[in-house]
């Protein structure tokens, strides 16, 4: 992302690890590099590594608001870890990460919406424990594709961290509306082109995506142009349709477009975006971070 210009990026994540650490301050030289830290042991590390590199690195306080995944308790502990910051001669304190990524696909409104409220009071009661100690926190940021409408609303975030949105997936659309019905706030813009490689009989037919072609933890994908067809199983290279009526039109070498069921890890799988606009082929674009795991 630096090298492709953009020059202010927070890393949603704890960095650990000396020579994750290096790398992270090299790029500080050429952007605005902030991250995340739940623990003295981190802000510790980053200090060390800052001062190491001669940059001021700005750090976010990450709390846990209710996914029990990273981050320190709201309150009391946020407000040690934030002093710790603000009193580290390579770091600035940055504010709060607040993102409930275990919200996101609550699949009813009310759910989202409840989770959502407990997150804005645990993030406004640590923003104000901050303030009462003389700190101030003028930076909130969390947020999600499935609960952005809660955070932007709730008059204590004041960041957002959407990513799905850009290519939705087969998950984010089970999601539900106010009115019970399927999300429709976006549309999806990613798809697998998988090609029809056996129709052994009227109700079944597959094609050459399977778990080697698509992220499958967040369950399977939708096939988006024949609606008799419904993706049933995977194997590492086979995918098997359903196909409940007659009426349909998959044939051997036939070409449908599959809605992955988790955009993230099945981005992962390829080298390339082919850029599509009407039925023209309009841009590839390398896929420069994929298996970028350190």
């Amino acid at each position: 992302m630096v090298y492709g210009g953009v020059k202010d990026v927070l890393v949603t994540n704890e960095i650990v690890g000396k020579q994750k650490l290096r790398r992270l301050m090299a790029l500080a030289h050429s952007a605005r590099i902030a991250t995340c830290a739940d623990d003295p042991a981190q802000v510790q590390a980053l200090n060390e590594a800052a001062g190491e590199a001669g940059v001021t690195l700005p750090v976010h306080v990450e709390v846990n608001m209710g996914g029990n995944r990273c981050g320190v308790e709201p309150g009391e502990p946020a407000l040690d870890v934030a002093r710790r910051i603000a009193d580290a001669a390579h770091l600035t304190f940055a504010g709060l990460q607040a993102y409930h990524g275990s919200a996101q696909h609550l699949r009813t409104w009310e759910e989202r919406q409840r989770a959502i409220a407990g997150a804005v009071d645990k993030a406004a009661r640590t923003r104000d424990v901050l303030a009462a100690n003389g700190l101030a926190c003028d930076n909130i940021t969390g947020a999600g594709t499935g609960t952005f409408e809660f955070e932007s609303t709730s008059g204590v975030y004041t960041e957002l961290q959407c990513g799905s949105y850009i290519f939705m997936d087969a998950d984010y659309g089970r999601n539900l509306d106010p009115d019970g019905k399927p999300t429709r706030s976006f549309e999806p813009s990613l798809f697998v082109w998988a090609t029809v490689m056996s129709r052994p009989t009227q109700d079944r037919a597959i094609v050459d995506a399977g778990l080697k072609a698509l992220g499958m933890d967040s369950g399977p994908p939708t096939v988006w142009d024949e609606p008799a067809a419904t993706y049933e199983r995977a194997s590492d290279e086979h995918g098997r349709l359903g196909i409940a009526t007659a009426t349909n039109r998959l044939n051997l070498g036939d070409k449908v477009r599959l809605v992955p069921g988790h955009c993230d890890p099945t981005v992962n799988l390829y080298d390339w975006y082919v850029g599509i606009r009407g039925n023209r082929v309009e841009t590839i674009w390398p896929i420069t971070a994929r298996g970028a795991v350190y």
